[in-house]
């Protein structure tokens, strides 16, 4: 049984329907859970009232608006269905990439399932899905609403381009820990650079951190795509100032730790490895990379 709702685009409140975009049909009930018959809505203005602090990291992939609907069963925990609107499938992709850990549950273009916490992105929609509780019954039916909404998103959408680039294969990629994003505020939360932006991260850069394991040691490989070409060469020289000074004209530098960082700009992409083992590790990784930024 399902009806159809509508989500809110960036700045819209709940009374201005003459700007509602997309219509989405959210189940009634799934495995024995039942819509509570009431639906909370936030946008951009008001998503501290609903998370405050985890908001900003919604905010830093473009978050536009978020439908949460409660679905309950007698004598059993609540379940939470979060519908966001990330206003693009690349965001949508890249806010589920910044904290997946577990394995894909098959809903959506992209899941998790571990802990009590379904996480899924289809289309321009994070979604997730969790009981407030325990019990034999809950696993089953948080991924069966799960599966309800996203049967609800009747589109889909492309994941960010860039990370085709990533080397795969030999390389040692580990797929589950690639993160996109825009902000130089969450690389550093998954990988610290600097204090300060050196590499002029914004709302209009993509960047791409995937781990790589060689030998049993893990190497970093940051792509990130600028606006234009003049920009990115501009980043590069601001990072090689700030994170690597003594290497002038060189793209390789040996650091403190006796690992190596390396670094090259193609067009509008900057490419950086960090950690490497060898400065022949470091290049080869930034060569497969700008190899396949160059198809």
């Amino acid at each position: 049984m399902m009806i159809s709702i509508l989500l809110l685009p960036r700045g819209v409140m709940g009374g201005e329907k003459e700007n509602m975009k997309q219509e989405i049909s959210l189940p009634l009930e799934a495995a024995g859970w039942k819509w509570d018959g009431k639906d909370l809505n936030y946008n951009r203005r008001t998503i501290f009232d609903y998370i405050d602090g985890a908001g900003e990291l919604y905010l830093a992939y473009n978050f536009q608006a978020v439908r949460v609907r409660r679905f309950v069963k007698p004598d059993q925990p609540s379940i939470i269905a979060e519908l966001f609107d990330m206003g693009s499938s690349e965001d949508a992709s890249g806010v589920f990439s910044f904290e997946r850990q577990d394995e894909d549950a098959g809903i959506g273009q992209g899941s998790e399932f571990g802990g009590g916490l379904l996480r899924f992105w289809k289309g321009k929609f994070f979604v997730s899905v969790y009981a407030e509780g325990e019990s034999p019954e809950v696993p089953s039916a948080i991924l069966n609403v799960g599966r309800e909404v996203a049967n609800s998103i009747k589109t889909t959408g492309p994941a960010p381009q860039l990370i085709n680039a990533l080397p795969v294969g030999k390389a040692g990629l580990v797929e589950k820990a690639v993160r996109y994003l825009h902000s130089h505020v969450l690389l550093n939360q998954r990988f610290f650079v600097a204090n300060q932006n050196i590499l002029r991260l914004n709302a209009k850069t993509d960047a791409v951190l995937a781990p790589y394991l060689r030998d049993g040691k893990k190497i970093h490989l940051l792509l990130v795509r600028y606006s234009t070409a003049q920009e990115a060469e501009e980043a590069l020289q601001s990072f090689k100032k700030a994170y690597m000074p003594e290497a002038g004209e060189k793209e390789s530098l040996q650091t403190e730790d006796k690992k190596w960082t390396g670094v090259r700009r193609q067009r509008e992409f900057v490419l950086i490895v960090f950690g490497a083992p060898r400065e022949a590790d470091a290049r080869e990784l930034l060569q497969a990379a700008e190899n396949n930024l160059g198809r």
